[in-house]
């Protein structure tokens, strides 16, 4: 069984009588309520929890199947919510997404963990450390998990952040290319996967704190759920913000390399104007020299005696000429 732990509290205390479901689930029946913790379950397992605190099997069945959107459900009485923590991995500036459904009845809360990482075990010590909180049943302790991914956000929301602040001092260097671009894009990728995991966060916190005004919950409770939906809400405009950077850094990239492409082209326009410039200059002198280089017998200016110096100042005045006309046109 992959039970990480099982527990039955009753006006705050942990009792000492119910270590196992089967056990808990048996004490909760006379007072206290139960909270479970599950990582990585089997759909057995799964569903031998979910038997014994009667939790809805389509609420069973998307916790089986994982990978699911950020959503709450209501069956009854009872809660079922999909959230998603997220973590910074600063070694790879990536981020990883950790999948929990809870399920929250009056005399229980079940939470399965899909993936290693936010670690409930700090949560329930210190819950247990307020047994006043702790008193006010399982709605405290899903308080307590939800404030818990919510803060996971905090240092996802810095690495992204500084990840975005480098773009934009890559994007002004000399050489930013098409690895700009691939990372401007894996960043935005990142923070839309950000946004999915965060953005349905304010309408289910609403729906909670709506729900525990219905129900007359603690009214310090319900200020505790009023501080966590500000936070996510805090999250969530900060992640549109790094969207839009993101939006603008790429169209600024865009803009400099088709700059840069256009400095380019132009400058390689003005070194072929000052071939084809010399090219000319160069044809005028040969083609007078290939004409008389043409070995006929009946050349008069062969004979003549002038028509050597005549032929070279022929070449030396087109070519001042075609250097003149090039020089003129800026071409040279």
């Amino acid at each position: 069984m992959t039970v990480v732990d099982a527990a039955v509290y009753v006006k705050g205390a942990r009792q000492d009588d119910a270590s196992t479901v089967a056990e808990a689930a048996a004490r909760v029946k006379r007072s206290g309520f139960a909270w479970v913790g599950l990582l990585r379950p089997s759909d057995e397992e799964l569903a031998d929890v979910a038997g014994a605190f009667g939790v809805h099997s389509l609420a069973v069945e998307d916790a089986m199947k994982g990978h699911q959107r950020s959503k709450i459900e209501r069956y009854g009485d009872n809660l079922a919510m999909v959230v998603r923590a997220a973590r910074y991995v600063e070694s790879t500036e990536t981020v990883e997404f950790g999948e929990i459904h809870l399920f929250v009845g009056p005399k229980a809360i079940v939470a399965v963990r899909l993936a290693e990482e936010p670690n409930l075990a700090e949560v329930r010590s210190r819950l247990e450390g307020d047994p006043s909180l702790l008193a006010l049943g399982p709605r405290a302790v899903l308080y307590a998990v939800l404030d818990e991914v919510v803060d996971s956000y905090g240092p996802v929301v810095a690495g992204l952040e500084n990840d975005i602040d480098e773009i934009e001092d890559q994007i002004f260097g000399r050489h930013a290319g098409i690895a700009v671009s691939r990372r401007i894009y894996e960043l935005h990728r990142e923070v839309i996967a950000f946004q999915r995991a965060v953005q349905p966060l304010i309408g289910m916190l609403a729906e909670v704190r709506s729900l525990a005004a219905e129900d007359e919950t603690d009214i310090e409770l319900r200020r505790l759920f009023r501080d966590v939906h500000d936070h996510v809400i805090r999250v969530s405009d900060r992640i549109d913000n790094f969207r839009s950077l993101l939006d603008n850094a790429l169209t600024a990239h865009m803009s400099l390399v088709a700059q840069r492409q256009t400095e380019a082209s132009y400058a390689q326009n003005e070194q072929t104007k000052k071939i084809s410039a010399w090219a000319a200059i160069l044809f005028a002198p040969s083609l007078v020299g290939t004409v008389y280089g043409m070995n006929f017998r009946h050349m008069p200016e062969l004979s003549w005696e002038y028509g050597y110096p005549l032929a070279l100042g022929t070449m030396v005045v087109l070519g001042l000429i075609l250097f003149a006309v090039f020089k003129r046109a800026k071409w040279l």
